[in-house]
C-alpha cells in the first residue's frame, strides 16, 4: 500500500499541470472588455527615462559676440537654447514644451536652403532672430550656484522629448514662440508676410498673471517724430487706430497723417508689442504696450499657466500650434546627415 501513495500522488500532479497550462496560456489573452473586444495592456515607461536613439547631427551655430562659428551636437544645442530662452523655475511641462519647440526650430532651418541672418558656413546665430542660444560655461557663469539644480532640470525637460518634433502634413513647422500675450495669440500673417495653418490665434489667458503683461515706457517727442519720420500737430491727440488683427494687436494706424501698421510702429520704437496705446504728456510720449513679443505661436508665460493647471507638454504644444504632430525625427535628421 506504502508503493501506491507515491504513483496516486504522481498521478494527481500529472493530471493538475496538464488541466493548468492552457488555461494559464489562454488567461493573458481571455481578458475582454464589456463590448466583447479584446483589450491590449501597454506597459507604462519609466518616468524620466528616455532610451531613444537619434541620429548624431550637429548644428554650425555663429557665435555673434566672438564673430565665430561653433559646431554644437543639436540635444547640446536645444540644452543651450531652452536654458537661455526661458526661466529653468517654469513648470516642467512648459519647460518640455519649449524643448519640442527649439528642437523643431533647427531642424526646420537645417532643411532650408538659406535661412536669413547666417553667416557662410553657419546654420544658424546665437540671438533673438533665431534662437538665442549660451554653452554650458556661459550658463555656469549666468547662473552662479544655481546652475546644478537649474542645468538639471532643464536637461529633464529636453531628454523627456528627446527624438520628437513637431510635423504639419509631415514637415517640421515653423515653431516660433515669444514671451508673453495681450491675452490672444496672432496669426502669421497679421505679422509676418506668410500664413501658416498651424500658427493661427488662440486665446491665451494665463498671460495675464505673467510681470510682462503690461509695459509703460517714455519717448521724446522728438525720438518719436524721427524714428516714425511724422510731425506732430498741437494738441494731445496722437494716432487713430484703423484696424486690429485677429490677436487683438494694431494692424493700421493713422498717425500725423501717415498710415502705419502696427508692427512697423513697434519695430520703429522698439516697443514691447504691437498691441499699445500712445500718450502725449508735455515733450514726451507715454507708450503704453500689452504682451511682449510677436506674438506668433507659442507663448511661454501662456505654456507655463497651463502647465500649472496640470496640462501635458503635448497638449501644450497642440494648443499653441493648431493641427500639428509630434513625431519622431529619425527619418529626417537622416537626411540632414545625407545632405551635409
Amino acid at each position: 500500500m506504502r508503493a501506491c501513495k507515491p504513483i496516486i500522488a504522481l498521478f494527481l500532479t500529472v493530471a493538475f499541470v496538464t488541466l493548468m497550462i492552457p488555461a494559464l496560456l489562454v488567461l493573458p489573452f481571455s481578458k475582454e472588455d464589456k463590448d466583447g473586444k479584446l483589450s491590449e495592456t501597454v506597459e507604462e515607461p519609466i518616468e524620466n527615462v528616455n532610451t531613444t536613439e537619434v541620429p548624431s547631427v550637429d548644428v554650425a551655430v555663429y557665435r555673434s559676440v566672438e564673430q565665430k562659428i561653433q559646431t554644437i551636437p543639436l540635444e547640446s544645442y536645444v540644452v543651450g537654447v531652452v536654458a537661455t530662452e526661458m526661466y529653468a523655475d517654469f513648470e516642467l511641462e512648459a519647460l518640455k514644451a519649449q524643448s519640442l519647440a527649439a528642437r523643431t526650430y533647427i531642424v526646420d532651418l537645417l532643411l532650408a536652403d538659406n535661412v536669413v541672418g547666417v553667416p557662410k558656413g553657419a546654420d544658424v546665430t546665437d540671438t533673438e532672430l533665431h534662437q538665442v542660444y549660451l554653452n554650458d560655461a556661459e550658463l555656469k557663469k549666468s547662473w552662479g550656484s544655481d546652475y546644478s539644480w537649474k542645468i538639471k532640470k532643464i536637461k529633464e525637460a529636453v531628454n523627456a522629448t528627446k527624438g520628437q518634433i513637431l510635423t504639419y502634413g509631415g514637415k517640421p513647422i515653423t515653431a516660433t514662440f515669444f514671451s508673453t500675450s495681450n491675452g490672444y495669440t496672432e496669426n502669421s500673417e497679421d505679422y509676418w508676410k506668410s500664413s501658416y495653418p498651424y500658427l493661427k490665434s488662440v486665446a491665451s489667458p494665463w498671460d495675464k498673471s505673467s510681470p510682462k503683461f503690461y509695459n509703460n515706457e517714455m519717448i521724446s517727442v522728438a525720438d518719436f517724430q524721427k524714428k516714425l519720420g511724422v510731425k506732430l500737430p498741437a494738441g494731445n491727440e496722437i494716432a487713430t487706430v484703423k484696424a486690429r488683427t485677429k490677436g487683438n494687436r494694431i494692424s493700421k494706424v493713422v498717425i500725423a497723417g501717415k498710415e502705419l501698421t502696427g508692427k512697423e510702429v513697434r519695430e520703429s520704437l522698439g516697443l514691447k508689442s504691437s498691441d499699445f496705446t500712445l500718450k502725449r504728456q508735455g515733450k514726451n510720449i507715454i507708450v503704453t504696450t500689452k504682451g511682449s513679443g510677436h506674438g506668433v505661436g507659442m507663448s511661454q508665460y501662456g505654456a507655463n499657466g497651463m502647465a500649472m493647471e496640470g496640462k501635458k507638454y503635448d497638449e501644450i504644444v497642440k494648443y499653441y500650434y493648431q493641427g500639428v504632430q509630434i513625431q519622431t525625427s529619425n527619418t529626417i535628421l537622416n537626411t540632414i546627415t545625407a545632405k551635409k
